[in-house]
């Protein structure tokens, strides 16, 4: 069973006496333990969206259901979803983690009995049983990090929303969370993930999801969508500079030889005697050329900005 299942979502403002159209139409689907990156510029719609999916606020037409359950029909789906928000907005900093842990346990529904037995399992899973008892002020903000996800999943929600879960964090701490994350989906959660920095969605999702002008505009699996856009040509980093009757033969090949140094290859079927050539200096690295996400996301949106226009 699909545990997020969003159908053609719309919502407009009323904004000095103009209608604004925020969501045209949006359908969304999330498996367990798939991590779904929902991307796009600012002011596309994707905040309205997530609003709409987390029972903040009410879509003009369409429909979400959280594992099979209408949060506006049934307000107890809600208790199926957890949610780790960008800029510390998760947290009492005055409380202490475990007493964290149990107030927002309770108000899940759950006894407080629950809310700490479930505290502490999840507070020794993410490394934080010796910092219980300490205010959460006084942690360093990979460990609210870490807490604020703890929060989120004391309750055992099937839906997890993750708005820039790795923002402002060292590189210590986002190697951290991105470990977590990967552990909760492959524990049975599903995971709807929001970041403006797309090398983190390259690496956690299994799907990307593009929205643009309040609609979805490409939706395909990483894999899928960086093997779309990359091409079949290759790279090649050498150790030393290339003498001048190498570019030359090179060049006449077809090659492109960038800083004497650096060889692109658009036809791979002539990879071969590429190397015949630059035989026997000592080759750096070798590898197709690929796309990153950031290279196709702001392709695709400049190409939607330009349809639009």
């Amino acid at each position: 069973m699909k545990t997020l299942e969003a159908s053609q979502l719309q919502k407009t403002f009323r904004q000095s006496k103009q209608i604004i159209t925020a969501v045209k139409d949006v359908s969304l689907n999330i498996y367990p333990q798939e991590v779904l990156a929902f991307l796009g510029p600012n002011g596309a719609g994707k905040t309205t969206s997530i609003k709409m999916i987390a029972g903040l606020i009410q879509p003009d037409a369409g429909w979400v259901k959280i594992a099979g359950s209408d949060p506006y029909r049934n307000p107890a789906a809600l208790q199926n979803l957890g949610a780790v928000l960008e800029g510390n907005r998760n947290l009492y900093w005055r409380l202490t983690p475990q007493e964290n842990l149990e107030y927002f346990g309770v108000l899940k529904g759950m006894s407080r009995r629950e809310a700490r037995k479930s505290g502490l399992a999840l507070l020794d899973r993410f490394g934080l049983m010796s910092k219980r008892q300490t205010a959460v002020e006084n942690l360093s903000r990979g460990m609210q990090q870490k807490l604020a996800f703890a929060v989120a999943l004391v309750h055992k929600p099937q839906l997890l929303l993750l708005d820039e879960p790795t923002l402002g964090l060292d590189v210590e701490a986002t190697e951290d969370v991105k470990i977590l994350v990967k552990e909760i989906a492959a524990a049975g959660c599903a995971i709807l993930l929001t970041t403006h920095q797309l090398s983190i969605a390259e690496e956690l999702a299994d799907r990307v999801a593009i929205i643009q002008s309040g609609e979805i505009i490409t939706e395909l699996s990483t894999s899928e969508l960086i093997r779309k856009f990359s091409g079949t040509g290759y790279k090649i980093e050498l150790e030393t500079v290339l003498d001048k009757s190498r570019v030359t033969a090179l060049e006449n090949l077809g090659a492109v030889v960038q800083d004497t140094q650096i060889i692109h290859l658009s036809q791979p079927e002539l990879l071969y005697k590429l190397l015949d050539i630059i035989k026997p200096l000592p080759i750096s690295s070798l590898e197709k050329e690929q796309a990153n996400l950031t290279q196709i996301f702001l392709q695709i949106v400049r190409k939607g900005r330009n349809q639009d226009a």
